[in-house]
């Protein structure tokens, strides 16, 4: 297999814009705090002048270790539009039944939009979201980072080069010990009001989920699914583990699985009619691709990325150049539908099509 195949990093959205995008951050907890905010700091076409959250202690305490935010916003002034000049932009990073008010003041304000995923807690509300920002006519994008994480990128390219072949089958795991991880079984997460349909598939099984569209170009159309909570902290959701296949429009087929109660594990492979790509670790910030063909294999070696910084630089870029975003609203949506279709499938253990 020649090496020539993986000679470039493909950051084609890369653009020669000038200036910075200054940011509100709507959502302060430990993802923005501990990924965000350094990730912005370490960028050239980002800068965050404003954070929002319920607690001015952590405002303050942020505001205290970075000197170029000089706001610190409760939820009731970021949406009344204190100190709206002071930031272009919004990323909103608040438990998913949230996602919908904050988006909205951001739209009303006039603001780019970049919300992390899932879209919201339920389709109609991801569909509210994406209608306030068509209306406003503000940019909106959903927060997938694995797009632009370059060994991602570079699997899109091959598969699209005909290097595996016809792909044929998809395999994605992602798991998780979130009970380790955030020791508080009265979590958002856990909570079916703030989190949606379940916990497992909307936190971690969208990542092969939407994965696997990016790299296949296709969307899904019907799917089957099987879901079982048997730990207490799990007794309001469905899924603390759960498995489900999808049927793509090209005719791929995926298997996944996804759990909030297993170790830290992701992967994600396609198989093609004459070989395969392989991400392995595929979606916890970090990323390793390998390619098999003709019985060789050849682990493609990774530039190391801040996945949040190269998404943030891909949104700002965009942005100032008044380019396109991907992913837009109506992409995040298809998701939203495929996952309440998953829900769905599972409860009423037969194929439910995406619609």
């Amino acid at each position: 297999m020649s090496s020539s195949l993986f000679d470039d990093e493909p950051r084609d959205w890369r653009t020669a814009t000038d200036g910075r995008l200054r940011f509100a951050l709507v959502g302060i907890g430990w993802w923005t705090t501990e990924f965000v905010l350094p990730a912005i700091e370490s960028t050239g076409s980002c800068v965050t002048t404003t954070v929002v959250s319920s607690s001015t202690e952590k405002t303050d305490r942020v505001r205290a270790e970075y000197e170029s935010v000089e706001h610190g916003l409760t939820y009731d002034e970021f949406a009344d539009g204190e100190a709206a000049d002071a930031y272009d932009a919004v990323y909103v990073c608040t438990p998913n039944a949230t996602h919908l008010e904050h988006v909205e003041a951001a739209a009303g304000h006039g603001k780019a939009v970049l919300c992390e995923k899932p879209m919201e807690a339920t389709v109609e509300r991801a569909g509210r979201l994406v209608d306030a920002c068509e209306e406003a006519d503000v940019p909106l994008m959903v927060a997938y980072r694995m797009h632009t994480e370059p060994a991602v990128r570079r699997a899109r390219e091959l598969i699209r080069d005909g290097a595996i072949g016809e792909p044929v089958l998809v395999h994605g795991e992602n798991s998780q010990p979130l009970l380790e991880m955030i020791d508080d079984p009265d979590q958002w997460r856990l909570n079916p009001d703030l989190t949606g349909y379940g916990t497992s598939v909307m936190d971690l099984g969208i990542y092969p989920l939407n994965t696997a569209r990016f790299l296949l170009d296709a969307d899904p159309v019907r799917v089957t699914s099987t879901m079982d909570s048997t730990h207490a902290a799990f007794d309001e959701v469905p899924d603390q583990v759960a498995t489900f296949s999808v049927v793509f429009d090209d005719g791929t087929h995926a298997a996944c699985s996804s759990s909030q109660h297993g170790a830290d594990h992701t992967r994600l492979e396609v198989v093609g009619t004459e070989g395969r790509v392989e991400l392995e670790p595929a979606f916890h910030m970090e990323t390793q691709l390998t390619v098999a063909r003709d019985g060789d294999t050849v682990a493609f070696d990774t530039e190391g990325v801040d996945q949040m910084a190269e998404e943030f630089e891909y949104f700002a870029q965009r942005v100032l150049a008044d380019e396109p975003l991907y992913a837009d609203g109506e992409h995040g949506l298809v998701d939203m539908k495929a996952i309440a279709a998953i829900h769905e499938a599972a409860e009423a253990g037969e194929t439910v099509d995406v619609e």
